[in-house]
């Protein structure tokens, strides 16, 4: 054999041997075993069932993507570079509302990861890749669009002292709607002029109502006492059942006072950030209305209300004009 034939032999050899390494196990648990792991810890965290069942879709989606890619997938293997592949692959998929909720749902797993030990290094997920959704303008209802739904629930009848007390609820405070369709008898106060909420997770919160929302639900308790269904414990009780008013029965009752009022688009979370807006409008601090509203934040406060900012500031500025002070 020449020579030349063994120096062209020698990086096939090498070759050949490094195509046959196995890969390297993984470093820490596979991701796949913590999600039964996870979903105790939230349950026992008691979370809402629809937050716990979001945790865990993103959880096995961002999994089946790892495995599927041949990515590493245990609790110490994967890096920011993976979950920014997942985020990617997923806004094409659907888009960056939903690429941005797996953002924020596998911060809270990895966070979880790291506190119960099964991963020694810092998260992933980190905040400089979370996608940036685009602001979009939130058209909300005015005074008169309110007025407009009030005004078709004018009557002495069940149904509409019954729509009368549950819009001016939602007018008055930005209560959720499943907050109000919760609502029991035992929670209304009406002296006190407050109404007892449950939260998600367990917590309790009073929510204030004025006089004219208190006056409402003290007319459809009158009447509400004088139907075959008042020994339920719930507030709102439905026309023709006789059953527990829920979340879907009180948008259908907004939706149908909307048509008769001319209304378009009337739902809780419209009014509920009127709600916010008009009493920032009227005068209210931020923490004021963060607290009437139930948000333990100001950035929900910021969410619901940054874009109606202008217009107060131009109310605002109406009293405090430097040139008409001259």
């Amino acid at each position: 054999m020449s020579e030349n034939n063994v120096i062209e032999l020698a990086p096939r050899a090498r070759r050949s041997t490094r195509s046959k390494r196995k890969p390297q196990p993984p470093a820490g648990t596979p991701l796949s075993v913590l999600i039964d792991s996870w979903e105790i810890a939230l349950k026992s965290a008691n979370k809402a069932p629809i937050t716990i069942k979001l945790y865990l879709r993103t959880a096995r989606l961002f999994v089946a993507y790892l495995e599927g890619e041949g990515l590493p997938s245990d609790a110490e293997g994967v890096s920011a570079n993976e979950v920014r592949a997942f985020l990617v692959h997923e806004r094409e998929r659907a888009g960056v509302s939903t690429s941005a909720s797996h953002h924020a749902y596998l911060g809270v797993w990895f966070n979880w990861l790291i506190s119960d030990d099964e991963r020694t290094t810092f998260s992933p997920v980190l905040k400089a890749d979370r996608p940036q959704l685009k602001r979009k303008a939130r058209k909300y209802l005015t005074l008169e669009e309110l007025g407009a739904l009030l005004d078709a629930c004018k009557g002495s009848d069940f149904a509409s002292r019954r729509d009368t007390a549950i819009l001016r609820i939602f007018i008055d405070n930005g209560m959720r709607v499943s907050g109000l369709a919760g609502l029991r008898l035992d929670d209304v106060d009406l002296h006190g002029r407050r109404l007892r909420i449950r939260l998600k997770g367990g917590d309790e919160h009073w929510a204030p109502i004025g006089a004219k929302t208190a006056q409402a639900i003290d007319r459809y308790l009158r009447v509400r006492a004088r139907q075959t269904a008042a020994g339920l414990p719930w507030l709102w009780l439905g026309i023709k059942s006789g059953r527990h008013l829920t979340k879907s029965g009180v948008q259908e009752m907004l939706e149908r006072r909307g048509a008769q009022a001319g209304v378009e688009n009337v739902h809780p979370h419209r009014i509920r950030g009127t709600s916010a807006h008009e009493q920032l409008a009227a005068g209210a601090s931020p923490d004021v209305v963060r607290r009437v509203l139930g948000w333990k934040s100001e950035a929900m406060l910021r969410y619901y209300t940054e874009e109606l900012a202008e217009e107060r500031a131009r109310e605002a500025h109406s009293q405090f004009s430097p040139s008409d002070r001259l």
